[in-house]
C-alpha cells in the first residue's frame, strides 16, 4: 500500500546545480522511480503510464519564471493528450 505525503523545497541554486537536479528528475521518470528528499522529509513517486506535462513560461517587470508540472493517477483513466510541446 502506498502512504501519501507532500515534499516541498525551495532554494536559491546555481543553473549548473538545478541541470543536475532536472537531470536527476529525469533519470527517475525514465526508471519509473523518483525519491525526493532533504533535511525536512522525503517522498517517493511511481511515475506510470501516461504522464500529463504542463510547462508555463513568463516574463513581466524584470521577473522571470518557468513552471515545469509533470502529473499523473495511480490509479485512473489516461489522460487527454495534445502532443509534445517544441523547446529550443
Amino acid at each position: 500500500m502506498k502512504t501519501d505525503g507532500k515534499f516541498r523545497h525551495e532554494s536559491l541554486q546555481s543553473r549548473k546545480t538545478i541541470k543536475a537536479l532536472l537531470e536527476s528528475i529525469t533519470k527517475g521518470l525514465g526508471k519509473g522511480e523518483l525519491t525526493l528528499s532533504d533535511e525536512d522529509g522525503a517522498i517517493t513517486l511511481e511515475p506510470d503510464g501516461l504522464l500529463t506535462l504542463r510547462i508555463r513560461a513568463e516574463r513581466a517587470e524584470g521577473n522571470c519564471r518557468l513552471d515545469l508540472r509533470v502529473t499523473w493517477s495511480e490509479d485512473a483513466d489516461p489522460p487527454k493528450s495534445k502532443g509534445a510541446p517544441k523547446i529550443s
